[in-house]
């Protein structure tokens, strides 16, 4: 079914790109700073900070892969979230993003 389908689509973004993409479903990876109010507070790959709604816990310094629907330019509302451990390589995520962007990958399904 098509509809499933682009339903379960998210753009990859960093810090940078998130704000071209608000109200759509977009997949990010962040390093985990702090929990601030039942919101998740963390670092984008690219030096933004960014706030998770409905994330669960972050262990401090591990990235962790969001997935949900941008509320805005900084901020983001979970529905899954995955611990990436603390090594994982922000360049190449941050070249992807740009590849996205500039319409040279049409479509990234990680």
């Amino acid at each position: 079914d098509m509809d499933m389908d682009a339903s379960f689509r998210s753009a990859i973004v960093n810090g940078e790109t998130l704000k071209m993409f608000v109200g759509q479903r977009v997949r990010t990876v962040l390093k985990f700073q702090h929990t601030q109010g039942g919101v998740l507070v963390g670092q984008s790959t690219d030096g933004h900070q960014l706030t998770i709604r409905g994330a669960s816990e972050g262990r401090e310094s591990h990235y962790l892969e969001v997935i949900g629907i941008a509320d805005n330019d900084q901020s983001i509302s979970a529905e899954t979230c995955k611990d990436f451990d603390d090594n994982f390589d922000a360049d190449a995520f941050n070249g992807l993003c740009k590849l996205v962007v500039n319409g040279k990958v049409k479509e990234v399904l990680l």
